[in-house]
């Protein structure tokens, strides 16, 4: 088949090249989707890499996911099903605990046993972020407008964000960018006394983020975990049925359904450029592929740094690529456990233990774990983000047996051995290391972790962008920074999918809104190209 000619042709078959991938197809688009693996679905994905048990590789739970989106396409047609879970637990060295509950009254208890005066905090922090995720939910199916420009659609999307900012008042306006830019530890400490709640809630703005607690810029990454929902609870989380590849699953039964075409097992060796336009693609097999239309689901760097020829972009294009911030930071340990481990501090059979759960009881302590990252170490003391989908889903393990997903920070990409740092640092040993260090501290909890492993999978930054394709495995294909959101993601003036090469467009999540197993990039920049292509009306607009 090399050299079959399509009208579109998609580069990677991860969660938002499958989603533009619809689009194009259901549009009438014969549209092709190259993936260098086996197996579709990028970090969305599920896979037996132990007989009997199911790991979520990378990506563990869903809630960005729009629901939007999931409708449209109707992916419960294809076996889509979300289960929210119940709730999560932050566990102290002095066999305590704090439980985030699912139960709005049982959570102001909870709250007031560790801290009376955090009950009214709680109040004041839920307004303020719920606040914030009213204000950003509308802008996540729409274009990022580019403020210099004089198009027509870049004004009508910024005359939408200036209504939208006018509409919060002065006051409001003016906390909405103080809290995009500031940190979330200032941000917690502003709202609550207690150390051990502020440690709880701190997570979600550092999880795959190469920055600190007190790092400005992550209360905003709190933000992006929380404006997600499930049956229409905003900020709630949940598992996809089968794991995360239940989500890819049926966004590649859709596409195919819609007439689109996958070939697995060769990645791209380079866009194939004339005179300043694409014409298709060459594999690392050998195989080409024609296409007016190219779409690039991987990052930014990745796209230009390896797979065009810089003589194909203005150096200052390529001078922004370069700066554009994707940093590893995490790692993630998929676990088979022969039973439930025991939790000594917890009501036995707790529904919050079907949550998230973790051992972090301070921000000081996760700022020193983000202080080993900068120095080329993975944290001695980890924060880690836990939970055993197979009290929920039992398709994940066996009868009797459990599936454990831990995602932890922090974890170098280049990692420093006798003062060497290098991502070739990485072997046997050192993810021994690691995965023995996060053992120590899931002790915590769970005193008899280690008897209850029958195997464990430790992935490292660099084992992730291996496999996955993500530069330094960064989760989100770059920081979630204010420099680097709306129209200055990925670079100022090429927020609207498109690049300097004609026909060549971005649609993963480099590009607005960010990353996550969102699917908003992926369709946003399916509606930019078919726009382009005279097929605008083929695609919904979404109601803000």
């Amino acid at each position: 088949m090399s050299g079959a000619k399509y009208d579109a042709i998609i580069v990677g078959a991860g969660h938002n090249g499958l989603t533009a991938g619809c689009y194009l197809a259901k549009a009438g688009l014969k549209t092709l989707i190259v993936e260098k693996n086996d197996w579709i679905g990028g970090a969305a994905v599920s896979r037996s890499l132990h007989d009997g048990w199911t790991y979520s590789n990378c990506s563990y739970v869903c809630s960005l996911l729009r629901r939007e989106i999931v409708r449209d396409l109707e992916l419960p047609r294809f076996g889509l099903q979300v289960i929210p879970y119940e709730g999560g637990a932050t566990f102290t060295r002095d066999n305590d605990y704090f439980a985030y509950m699912s139960d709005h009254n049982a959570l102001l208890r909870e709250i007031a046993r560790h801290s009376p005066r955090d009950v009214d905090s709680y109040a004041r922090f839920s307004q303020t972020v719920m606040r914030q995720c009213r204000f950003i939910r509308p802008f996540l199916l729409r274009g990022a407008p580019d403020p210099t420009s004089l198009h027509p659609r870049d004004l009508g999307e910024l005359a939408f964000l200036v209504k939208k900012a006018h509409g919060l008042g002065a006051k409001e306006l003016g906390e909405t960018i103080r809290f995009w830019t500031m940190s979330i530890g200032d941000f917690l400490d502003e709202h609550f006394e207690s150390d051990l709640i502020k440690a709880h809630l701190a997570g979600s703005g550092i999880i795959g983020t190469g920055l600190g607690v007190y790092s400005p810029g992550t209360a905003y990454v709190l933000l992006h975990h929380y404006m997600g929902d499930v049956d229409g609870a905003i900020g709630a989380w949940g598992f996809a049925r089968g794991g995360m590849g239940a989500i890819s699953k049926a966004l590649g039964m859709a596409f195919e359904e819609a007439g689109g075409e996958i070939r697995k097992g060769s990645g791209i060796d380079s866009f194939r450029i004339r005179d300043g336009k694409v014409v298709g693609v060459a594999l690392e097999n050998g195989d080409t592929y024609d296409a007016p239309i190219v779409a690039s689901n991987m990052d930014v760097k990745r796209t230009f740094l390896q797979h065009v020829d810089p003589v194909e972009v203005p150096d200052d294009f390529t001078r922004a690529v370069e700066r554009f911030k994707i940093r590893g930071s995490s790692a993630k340990l998929n676990i088979a456990l022969d039973g439930m481990p025991e939790f000594p501090a917890a009501p036995k059979g707790a529904p919050f233990l079907r949550g998230d759960l973790h051992c972090s009881t301070s921000l000081a302590e996760l700022e020193r774990g983000y202080d080993d990252w900068k120095d080329g170490k993975w944290s001695a003391e980890p924060y880690f983000d836990m939970l055993i989908p197979s009290q929920i889903d039992p398709t994940m393990a066996p009868p009797g047996k459990h599936m454990m997903t831990v995602f932890v920070q922090y974890a170098p990409y280049d990692l420093d051995v006798d003062g060497t740092r290098s991502g070739r640092n990485w072997n046997a040993t050192t993810r021994a290391a690691l995965a023995d260090c996060v053992y120590d501290k899931m002790e915590q909890a769970m005193p008899d972790i280690r008897q209850r492993i029958v195997h464990a999978e430790v992935r490292t930054p660099l084992d992730i962008e291996n496999e996955v394709g993500l530069t330094e495995g960064n989760i989100f294909q770059g920081e979630l920074t204010f420099d680097q959101l709306l129209f200055n993601r990925p670079v100022p003036g090429y927020s609207d999918y498109t690049t300097p090469i004609e026909g060549l467009f971005m649609v993963g999540s480099s590009s607005h809104p960010g990353g996550g197993v969102m699917a908003a990039p992926g369709a946003n920049a399916a509606r930019e190209i078919l726009r382009r292509a005279g097929k605008g009306r083929e695609m919904p607009r979404f109601a803000a």
